[in-house]
């Protein structure tokens, strides 16, 4: 989502996770069989009008003496921004690259995308503020704690699947009563500021290794 349509309200950084875990991977086993079952170029191929799915220039040169890339592949309660934070904090020369995918791509859509397509509700995830299901994303600019906005700020690099983007936004778009065609274009349209749209998120994974980027786990269970 490239934030055109920010909500200015204040965020609180910490955020539940109820335990309905299987609730939410089992959402995601829907569509996880995109790429392995070979219908990658659907996703890859479609680009919304707002936003085009980057290319073999992404992410580019990479400045500073350390290169981490942070796999967030799952939301695994907000600590992905935190071991980003870590990494940033002691050096003096760094760059770090965050990559949504699999169950992490809810961190990449603003607050419009979250309210209209009810992902709070759908992924369980509570808001500390109203304890209910968020209706806005909690880490995107957060008063306390890190928040994605902050962490922009410092220079992090931070793309999002293609592909989970293709199949969330289908799947989510009965919520909204539009097409998953519309709820795609929507999607991809409302990124969080700074957020590209890679063509998958293992293809990321591997370019920002290729760029000179250490790699290191962000999700909760592996994918």
């Amino acid at each position: 989502m490239r934030d055109s349509d920010q909500d200015t309200d204040q965020q609180i950084t910490p955020v539940e996770n109820t335990p309905e875990v299987a609730h939410r991977r089992g959402f995601f086993s829907r569509f996880a069989g995109l790429s392995a079952l070979g219908l990658f170029s659907v996703a890859a191929v479609s680009a919304a009008k707002a936003q085009t799915v980057a290319g073999e220039e992404w992410p580019g040169t990479l400045p500073g003496k350390h290169k981490a890339m942070f796999d967030v592949f799952g939301i695994n309660d907000g600590f992905p921004l935190g071991f980003v934070n870590n990494f940033l904090t002691p050096n003096m020369s760094a760059t770090a690259v965050m990559i949504f995918r699999h169950q992490g791509t809810p961190y990449a859509f603003n607050h419009s995308i979250w309210a209209k397509y009810k992902i709070g509700e759908t992924f369980k995830i509570t808001d500390p503020e109203t304890k209910m299901a968020a209706v806005k994303n909690p880490w995107l600019d957060a008063k306390q704690g890190q928040s994605l906005e902050k962490l922009a700020m410092r220079g992090v690099v931070m793309g999002v699947c293609n592909v989970a983007t293709r199949g969330q936004s289908g799947r989510l778009s009965m919520n909204a009563g539009v097409s998953a065609d519309e709820a795609y274009k929507e999607f991809a349209a409302n990124l969080v500021q700074g957020v590209s749209l890679v063509p998958s998120g293992t293809w990321a994974v591997n370019r920002a290794q290729e760029a000179g980027a250490t790699y290191c786990a962000g999700g909760d269970g592996w994918a």
